[in-house]
């Protein structure tokens, strides 16, 4: 039951996540559940990707900024900003990536995690 609520929890923040990267028109949003891969470090990937430079540095600040207004949370830990070509946001239970359009070509992160169950969000306008 309680391994439920915390997918629950998890799926929510997610859901917030991926509201910040829309407000920034995040390319290609893709959301990788691993809860039910066994050994996965989280419980959701949240991917996306910005064709420059300032968009991805814009979508990772949208992302925090609708996090902490959400559930009051700031990432434990969070990588890339010296060149924005991949930024991290560790939230525990959700993990971001935003990525350049190139560097999300090269490193392909959804293949690497092909069987956790995919879920595509299209950008709202």
């Amino acid at each position: 039951m309680a391994k439920r609520k915390k997918s629950e929890t998890s799926g929510m923040l997610a859901d917030i996540i991926v509201k910040g990267m829309q407000e920034k028109l995040g390319l290609d949003i893709v959301k990788l559940n691993l809860s039910g891969i066994p050994n996965s470090i989280t419980d959701y990937f949240v991917i996306c990707h910005g064709a420059s430079r300032s968009q991805v540095d814009a979508i990772a600040d949208s992302v925090q900024a609708e996090v902490k207004k959400a559930v009051g949370g700031l990432p434990s830990h969070k990588e890339g900003f010296e060149n924005c070509e991949w930024i991290l946001l560790d939230y525990f239970d959700v993990v971001v990536h935003i990525f350049q359009t190139e560097t999300r070509g090269f490193y392909q992160l959804e293949k690497l995690w092909a069987d956790a169950p995919r879920e595509e969000v299209k950008v709202i306008n």
